[in-house]
């Protein structure tokens, strides 16, 4: 029986995905890293996937964020498919990737559920969920001192062989997270360190989401970009000629990792 599952506390997923085979990343900027190596899919893979990306009911501004963030080649990395409980977490009102997501659970007998309030509630039962998604958070979490306890909660609710879903601004690797963390950036070295210390295991990485155009140097970090294209903050005003250089930038450079429950 299709049915939605929306929630106001912490879920957690798992996701069955077959093993991938990695690859030398060819941004050196970014220094060494592993790749997925794969095409991208054709869309005709999944068809009910397709028609959620596609359908009118996202708004014509989500819709045009997707030259930014892949939306059918990270789902699919990531291993989503029809059936599964995929829990996304902390999406805000009117969330990015719920609009393609909870759709696509009531067209293919899956469930969706959202987590607005991570550590009040689980959302799922521990070990019942298939895929944990997270996009934009780790900055907020490293700030507040709460990326082990969200970790150790999306393990706990994920079933063996789950998958954890990441997609976060990256900054230069190496570099503090305490200092990254206020700009909206973290490095990737910091998101894996914290994955791998919570029981998970690297199972992909993909450059799919990267944007080398982005020097992560803007008077107002991230925000200073598209989507939220800041203009001013503490007295500093943005010229339109500067505007207009951040704007070219596009969405921030990201890392696409996806992470698994052991067996």
């Amino acid at each position: 029986m299709r049915r939605i599952a929306l929630a106001t506390a912490l879920a957690l997923c798992g996701a069955v995905a077959a093993p991938a085979a990695l690859a030398q990343d060819p941004h050196a900027g970014h220094g060494a890293r592993e790749g997925l190596a794969m095409q991208p899919p054709s869309p005709s893979e999944d068809a009910a996937l397709t028609a959620a990306i596609a359908s009118t009911t996202r708004s014509e501004a989500d819709r045009a964020r997707d030259v930014y963030r892949h939306p059918y080649e990270s789902l699919t990395f990531w291993g989503l498919r029809p059936g599964l409980t995929v829990v996304e977490i902390e999406p805000g009102r009117g969330g990015w990737w719920t609009g393609i997501l909870q759709p696509y659970a009531a067209a293919t007998g899956g469930t969706y559920v959202a987590v607005n309030r991570p550590l009040e509630s689980m959302g799922v039962e521990p070990g019942t969920a298939d895929m944990v998604l997270t996009a934009r958070g780790f900055h907020n979490w490293a700030r507040g001192g709460r990326t082990e306890a969200y970790l150790a909660a999306f393990f706990a609710a994920l079933k063996p062989g789950g998958i954890l879903a990441v997609e976060q601004h990256r900054s230069v690797d190496g570099l503090n997270v305490a200092d990254t963390a206020p700009t909206g950036y973290v490095p990737e070295s910091y998101v894996i360190k914290a994955a791998q210390a919570a029981g998970f295991v690297l199972d992909g990485r993909s450059e799919l989401n990267a944007n080398p155009a982005d020097d992560r140097d803007h008077p107002f970090g991230v925000w200073t970009l598209p989507p939220v294209r800041r203009d001013s903050q503490d007295g500093r005003t943005l010229t339109p000629e500067e505007r207009a250089t951040y704007d070219a930038i596009g969405e921030s450079d990201r890392m696409t990792l996806r992470f698994r429950k052991p067996e």
